[in-house]
């Protein structure tokens, strides 16, 4: 058995230590010492991006603002799901999972950077929202933390708060959507959706396609 590599490792800014390890082709982003990201568990990454453009594809002008690179696996479904005059923003706050990408993860998604539809910005999300025009995005795909139960940031929660949702509507076009990636159900998230003027869908995510059960949660949230 090939023994795992660790190839590169970033300090984010509150002290934790995400770092990225590779295994006889297989890539893994741990956050101390947890793991959060395998290229192998990419189903619900997929889903992410084919739900977020859902009956789109053909829009020619649409923009779509992406909140988390991760593996690169829902901008890719996102690429090979829309055409050629789409706009696409990833904002990914650790500088580091950007440059992994381009770098040690390019034989997973080849050139999925260097697209012309893509742009990238290394920020945090929920500044990008918060200065955004309002109706600029026709979708906003969020894998941000562990979803509305924060995992390595507590500040990451005010994006999934009701004051988040306002605002993440606000930017949103007449018809838009935002899909946010999460690690399971919440009743209460549904509800701040809700009462934030979202109607909402809740969509079972399988960890790798041939999963028996869907261990994640995607919620899908249409601004009427």
């Amino acid at each position: 058995m090939k023994p795992r590599k660790k190839l590169a490792e970033a300090t984010l800014s509150g002290g934790g230590v995400m770092a990225l390890y590779e295994h006889d082709g297989d890539f893994v982003i741990n956050y101390e010492g947890r793991e959060i990201m395998h290229s192998r568990a990419n189903a619900s990454e997929l889903l992410l991006g084919e739900t977020g453009v859902a009956g789109r594809g053909a829009m020619a002008d649409q923009r779509i603002l992406i909140g988390g690179l991760g593996l690169g696996f829902t901008l890719r479904r996102v690429l090979e799901s829309v055409g050629s005059g789409a706009e696409i923003e990833v904002v990914e706050l650790v500088p580091e999972v950007v440059e992994w990408n381009a770098t040690y993860l390019q034989s997973l998604h080849q050139g999925i950077l260097t697209d012309q539809r893509v742009s990238v910005r290394v920020e945090d999300v929920r500044t990008v929202i918060r200065a955004s025009e309002p109706g600029v995005y026709d979708a906003i795909l969020l894998d941000v933390d562990n979803g509305p139960v924060a995992l390595m940031a507590e500040s990451n929660r005010s994006l999934y708060s009701e004051k988040g949702l306002r605002q993440i509507r606000l930017v949103l076009r007449t018809g838009g959507r935002v899909v946010f990636w999460s690690a399971g159900p919440d009743a209460r998230f549904v509800g701040r959706l809700k009462r934030s003027g979202f109607a909402v869908t809740q969509v079972p995510a399988k960890v790798h396609s041939g999963a028996r059960q869907a261990a994640y949660r995607l919620f899908v949230a249409d601004r009427d």
